[in-house]
């Protein structure tokens, strides 16, 4: 499964760009276009800016000329750019010209039948990076306070980092061991267990939050992000209790798209930092990351005799394909084939 990257570009200003006609026309007015119709696809925000982020440099490398000016030709070209000058991975390419099917099909309106002609770059299928038992419990250990929360959350529940951080408390049904997993990938909602060890750790962070958001409310500046038209038809739920975020952010930020002042969630960088530092700690050899507590869920979920599509419902994965890579890994710990070395006599 390929990250979603957001292209690094130069600071590009596209208010110049020559339309077909040959007229004026603001560069500001095309990106606001394009975001807009993200929006109303509801693409994630990450989408949004990587998308956003690849149209620029397509433009920018084209020297700053209209998408409606260019064609086939030019995207092969871009493409090919990307893999030979800037060697990009085959994800990373084929995550660009998704962005120019987009702009060209669902902003220009204009028909794709050279565009879907496109090759679409190879890409490498390569084993998730999973630690031992031994080796979760060492990084564990070397964690502390709420990314050490969420790092053991991941790893007990299989959730994405993502998920995790947009918990919110009325997600969390102690009663009866579980999690809701809401908008997961693909906009999925899915249930998760609750961890029993990790039953008071969490009632005593969300007695932490309670302090905050009964803060918030005093400062009368408690407010969360709403998805999509829920902020219109339940006008008061931003400031319920039971919308906040279980692992919310120590100070208001800048909603990037609404531009309302409020407590986000923590950063996914301060839990990749956390898992970094306790890594490092542990003398763990291997370049783990917070997302391979998901795949070291699955695994051990695996070895310890679940069967695959308890496994795939658990990871939320919409084929059973994508889940049967941690069977992959298995065989290379011990279970496939004994070594003919260890056979002779």
């Amino acid at each position: 499964m390929q990250p979603v990257v957001t292209p690094q570009v130069p600071a590009v200003e596209t208010d110049g760009i020559a339309p077909a006609d040959g007229g004026p026309i603001s560069g500001q007015r095309l990106m606001t276009s394009i975001r807009d119709k993200i929006r109303l696809l509801h693409y994630s925000l990450r989408t949004e800016e990587a998308y956003a982020g690849w149209i620029k440099q397509f433009i920018y490398w084209s020297g700053m000329r209209h998408p409606k000016n260019m064609g086939a030709q030019e995207v092969e070209d871009f493409l090919s750019f990307l893999a030979t000058h800037r060697q990009v991975t085959g994800g990373t390419q084929n995550q660009a010209r998704s962005a120019l099917l987009f702009l060209y099909g669902k902003v220009l309106g204009v028909q794709l039948p050279w565009m879907q002609s496109t090759p679409s770059a190879k890409t490498s299928r390569r084993l998730p990076v999973v630690l031992s038992v031994p080796e979760v419990q060492r990084v564990l250990a070397h964690t502390h306070g709420r990314s050490g929360l969420v790092l053991h959350l991941m790893y007990g529940t299989g959730m994405r980092i993502t998920e995790a951080l947009q918990l919110r408390v009325k997600d969390i049904a102690f009663a009866h061991h579980a999690i809701v997993v809401r908008e997961g990938k693909g906009s999925k909602d899915r249930v998760v267990q609750l961890p029993g060890v990790l039953q008071e750790p969490l009632r005593a962070e969300l007695q932490r939050r309670a302090t905050v958001h009964r803060q918030d409310i005093e400062r009368g500046k408690v407010d969360v992000y709403m998805p999509f038209a829920l902020a219109k038809k339940y006008p008061r739920a931003a400031q319920s209790w039971a919308w906040q975020y279980v692992f919310a952010a120590d100070d208001y930020s800048t909603d990037p798209r609404s531009g309302a002042h409020r407590r986000h969630h923590v950063s996914p960088e301060s839990i990749q930092r956390a898992m970094k530092t306790a890594v490092q700690r542990a003398g763990v050899i291997k370049p783990a990351t917070p997302h391979t507590m998901r795949h070291s869920y699955a695994t051990h979920l695996l070895q310890a005799g679940y069967d695959i599509r308890t496994v795939q419902e658990l990871l939320g994965h919409a084929d059973v394909s994508t889940t049967m890579i941690y069977t992959h890994v298995l065989k290379i710990a011990g279970r496939g084939a004994r070594s003919p070395l260890d056979m002779l006599p």
